[in-house]
């Protein structure tokens, strides 16, 4: 009886919190376009620094949690997850961020180079949809763009970002949440640049910039300050070069980003490796040293596991054979399942 008023005070409180007059979902919206902080640092104040992620609603969901049963608890989770969206902040975890897309890009893809399978033949899946709804412009306002991607005749050379147009000095933010792959100088190209690898299977390329803001293994989130704007290595003038890629593979960053608008151009965007097979990579996509046996032309299928998951009920409910399931995650049959990691059931 007292866990249960307390789950309806920490809901009361929750909700208050959120729907009052005093900051309610449209005047955090209203702030945040505003001000262009995120939504965590408007609830938070400056509790949400660079490697310290914090969800809204969950850091404060803790404060009532004491006494509540797991079930209590879940609820109040769900119900953070849904505020935290309804404001437009993320609800990746901590794990999602510790290893962005783990089971997509395996073992021994964190190298020291913007493509991590250099020099190596990686097995690519048909399709892929990326959810980009994380996405926050990478500079504080939207700027004109300068060069597009794509083929420049007048160098003989393939462009596999865009440039945006800054100022020295002006903030460079990361486009959504991850963690930082490399920060490094390349003095012939990207000059002083970081790589952030994310959740939802891209990477984005930040270059040029003056000076970087972050360190490598360093987790943010959407719209923290990765750097300062420039115009270091191989540059006429200060701007912002950026790529978006995908398991290496250089995408036009407009197919995905209407950059006119600075808003997605749809709330997922679907890889097909067709597009990008001869443009971006000059190898073909098959027999893999990745992690796991993906051929070629497959979709790739990943779970999340749930509370009373076994191997046995996630295999039947996907229609593959527990074997399977351990053989594209590199497991035993025996391994004990952590509720909210991701399984590779198929591709």
């Amino acid at each position: 009886m007292h866990a249960s008023r307390t789950l309806r005070s920490s809901l009361m409180c929750l909700g208050l919190f959120f729907v009052t007059p005093l900051f309610g979902f449209s005047q955090v919206q209203a702030q945040v376009a505003k001000t262009g902080n995120k939504p965590s640092t408007l609830l938070l104040g400056d509790s949400a620094t660079v490697g310290e992620p914090k969800d809204a609603v969950p850091d404060i969901s803790l404060l009532f949690a004491k006494n509540l049963s797991s079930a209590d608890k879940k609820q109040i989770q769900d119900y953070a997850s849904a505020m935290n969206e309804s404001v437009g902040y993320s609800s990746n975890s901590l794990e999602d961020l510790m290893n962005p897309a783990a089971d997509l890009y395996g073992e021994g893809s964190w190298t020291s180079h913007v493509d991590p399978f250099a020099g190596r033949r990686v097995s690519v899946p048909n399709n892929y949809t990326i959810n980009v709804k994380n996405f926050t412009y990478p500079l504080d306002g939207v700027r004109r763009v300068n060069s597009k991607y794509g083929y420049r005749s007048r160098f003989g050379r393939m462009h596999y970002g865009l440039d945006l147009q800054l100022h020295v000095g002006d903030t460079v933010r990361s486009c959504f949440d991850g963690k930082v792959r490399i920060v490094d100088y390349d003095r012939g190209g990207y000059g002083k640049y970081v790589v952030v690898r994310h959740p939802n299977g891209l990477e984005t390329v930040y270059g040029h910039m003056s000076r970087q803001l972050v360190k490598e293994g360093d987790v943010i989130r959407s719209g923290d300050p990765v750097g300062l704007g420039g115009s270091t290595g191989r540059s006429t003038g200060p701007h912002l070069h950026l790529e978006t890629r995908f398991l290496g593979i250089a995408i036009n960053p407009a197919n995905i980003i209407d950059f006119g608008s600075g808003i997605p151009v749809r709330e997922n965007y679907v890889f097909n490796s067709r597009t990008y097979k001869r443009s971006a990579r000059q190898s073909d996509y098959v027999a893999s040293d990745h992690r796991s046996s993906t051929p070629a032309g497959s979709t790739i299928k990943v779970v999340k596991v749930r509370r009373g998951d076994t191997l046995s009920k996630i295999a039947k409910k996907n229609g593959v054979s527990v074997s399977q399931i351990c053989k594209l995650n590199g497991i035993s049959a025996k391994k004990k399942l952590r509720v909210g990691t991701s399984l590779r059931v198929s591709g």
